[in-house]
């Protein structure tokens, strides 16, 4: 649900949701593990999902002119 609140946050919109029981397949929540990347370069994302799916909607309609 985080994500659909991202999305109507930067949307400004609510989303019409039907929630519905899991169905096969379905998984509760997934997220990455950023520590390899860590080890490997140093790098250590900063971005949170909010401001990620924020930037990425005001990138779409920049580059589409599409208003979503």
């Amino acid at each position: 649900m985080d994500y659909i609140q991202a999305l109507e946050d930067a949307l400004g919109i609510e989303a019409k949701k039907n929630m519905l029981p899991l169905q096969p397949g379905d998984v509760l929540e997934t997220s990455a593990d950023t520590k390899a990347l860590y080890e490997v370069i140093g790098f250590t994302p900063e971005t949170t999902v909010k401001d990620g799916v924020k930037n990425f909607v005001n990138w779409y309609r920049d580059s589409t002119k599409f208003d979503c």
